[in-house]
């Protein structure tokens, strides 16, 4: 071979095994992605994870988990709204199921339909902080941030009052940066992702989401939802059956965290029901 061509290709070898090489770091970056900063945690250790933790988590991936030692306690939540048509839908499976379930609420929608914030609270539904205007907290500065949160909750608070809103919060879109929960952090507020995204955001049918929760399963369980979504609705009969047949309690975020430690919520058990 020519030693020019021999010389790019290597070039062209060596850059493509550092590329591979980046989307594992990347990917296995992902995989220690907290579901839960709580206020004293250090947010650039929970957000950046070295090297050492991403080797680990790659490595450890697959293996077979382990449950028997892990609560199988599952919290359903639902980002935004209320909203005046799916919202009392999402409310009457819930309860015809028996499930309790925490609703992250933009404050600007519950001011546009109380009534409907009060019986998320009369049912017995657990109600936390997504801001009042529902923007992408990582291109907002700190006394931005911290004034969607304040608005944010005040707002609900003084529709359906719920001790959550002052503790338990979660950035719309799932975006913030490392300020973003320093900001949270200082205000005393649990920030609240999850151990799966059900992906109901997108244009999903009823049981491409009951596919994914129950193939995606983690014990304990912090799951994504949307208030929204009717295929979300039509999803939940199968998925809850599926989890309770699995030995699995449904109960709300604040619940959950309370009963479960960090590490464990952070590092859960994984496999499918």
């Amino acid at each position: 071979m020519n030693p020019r061509v021999r010389l790019i290709a290597a070039i062209v070898v060596a850059g493509l095994v550092a590329l591979g090489a980046w989307r594992l770091f990347e990917h296995a970056g992902a995989l220690v992605r907290p579901a839960l900063i709580t206020p004293s945690m250090n947010a650039h250790e929970a957000l950046s994870p070295d090297l050492g933790a991403r080797v680990d988590r790659l490595l450890n991936e697959r293996k077979e988990a382990n449950r028997s030692d892990r609560p199988r306690l599952i919290a359903l939540t639902f980002d935004d709204g209320p909203y005046p048509v799916f919202t009392p839908l999402l409310l009457d499976q819930l309860r015809s199921l028996h499930v309790p379930a925490t609703f992250f609420l933009i404050g600007r929608d519950a001011e546009q339909w109380p009534e409907l914030t009060q019986r998320i609270r009369a049912d017995g539904h657990e109600i936390a902080d997504h801001t009042y205007s529902h923007p992408d907290l990582d291109k907002e500065t700190d006394a931005q941030v911290r004034e969607e949160i304040i608005k944010g909750r005040d707002v609900v608070w003084s529709i359906a009052p719920d001790p959550s809103l002052r503790t338990l919060m979660r950035p719309p879109h799932g975006r913030f940066t490392e300020e973003t929960v320093d900001v949270a952090q200082s205000m005393g507020y649990k920030v609240v992702l999850w151990t799966d995204d059900s992906g109901d955001w997108r244009t999903l049918t009823a049981e491409e989401i009951g596919d994914h929760l129950l193939e995606h399963a983690t014990a304990p369980e912090i799951v994504l939802l949307h208030s929204g979504k009717l295929a979300t609705i039509e999803a939940l009969p199968r998925v809850v059956a599926r989890f309770r047949g699995a030995g699995y309690r449904f109960v709300t975020a604040g619940d959950l965290i309370r009963q479960v430690p960090a590490d464990q919520l952070n590092h859960p058990a994984k496999g499918p029901v």
